[in-house]
C-alpha cells in the first residue's frame, strides 16, 4: 500500500489565474499611432476630394431635344463629407483627451468613417439629384431624368471612408497607450524631474531670475544630496 500524505499539495496561483492582456510596447504604440494618422489622413482626403467628383450622369427632354445631366457628389449625398470632416477633427481630439474621453473620441472616429461608407453607398444613384437638376434646368418642375449612369466615385468616396473606420478602430484598440499633446508626463506615467539651474551669487542677474522662477537663490541646490 503506498504512501498517502494528509497534507494537500501546493496550489499554482499564477497559473490557474487568467493572464491579463499585455499592453502595447513604445514601438508598437508609435506602429499604430502612425498607421492611425496615415489612414485617417488619407481617408478623409479622398473622401472629400471623391465627393467633389461627378457621381452620376442623366438625360432630360426639353422640347425635342436632350440635354445632358450630371450631379455630383455633394449634390447627391453631403453626409460623406461632413463626416469625414468629423473624422479628422476627431483624429486630432483622440490625441488632446486621455481615458474614457479618449475611448469615446475613438468610438466617434469610426462611426464617422463607417456612416460615410454607408450614406455613400445607399444614395449613389443619384436618382434626385438628376431629377432636382432636370426640374432647374428645363424650368419645368415635372421634368425628370432619364438614361441615368453611375460612375465610380461613390465607391471610390466608400474606400475613402473605410480608412477612416479602419483609423477609428485602431484608436479603440491601441489608443490607451497612445502619447497625448501637452501631457506633463513620460511614457511610463512618471513626472518629469525638473532641472534647477545653478545661481552664481556673484551675479545679480542670475538672483534675480531664480527670483522670477520661485527660488531660494540663498540655498544650496546640492545641500541636500547625499556625499
Amino acid at each position: 500500500m503506498g504512501y498517502v500524505s494528509a497534507v494537500p499539495p501546493p496550489r499554482n496561483d499564477a497559473a490557474s489565474e487568467p493572464s491579463e492582456p499585455e499592453a502595447p510596447d513604445g514601438r508598437g504604440a508609435r506602429r499604430s499611432v502612425a498607421a492611425a494618422l496615415l489612414l485617417g489622413a488619407l481617408g478623409a482626403t479622398v473622401v472629400l476630394l471623391a465627393s467633389g467628383r461627378t457621381w452620376a450622369r442623366g438625360t432630360t427632354a426639353i422640347g425635342g431635344d436632350s440635354l445632358r445631366l450630371a450631379a455630383d457628389g455633394r449634390a447627391v449625398t453631403g453626409l460623406p463629407a461632413a463626416l469625414a470632416i468629423v473624422g479628422l477633427a476627431a483624429l486630432v481630439a483622440v490625441f488632446a483627451v486621455r481615458g474614457r474621453s479618449r475611448l469615446l473620441v475613438s468610438g466617434l472616429l469610426a462611426l464617422s468613417g463607417l456612416g460615410a461608407a454607408l450614406s455613400a453607398l445607399l444614395g449613389s444613384d443619384g436618382r434626385r439629384a438628376l431629377d432636382a437638376e432636370a426640374a432647374r434646368t428645363t424650368a419645368d418642375s415635372a421634368a425628370h431624368a432619364a438614361a441615368l449612369t453611375q460612375t465610380t466615385w461613390p465607391y471610390v468616396t466608400a474606400a475613402g471612408a473605410v480608412l477612416i473606420l479602419a483609423a477609428g478602430l485602431l484608436a479603440l484598440r491601441f489608443g490607451r497607450a497612445w502619447p497625448s499633446m501637452g501631457g506633463r508626463y513620460e511614457r511610463d506615467g512618471s513626472p518629469r524631474t525638473r532641472t534647477v539651474a545653478a545661481v552664481d551669487p556673484d551675479r545679480p542677474e542670475d538672483l534675480w531670475k531664480a527670483l522670477d522662477r520661485g527660488e531660494d537663490p540663498t540655498t544650496d541646490p546640492g545641500a541636500d544630496r547625499a556625499p
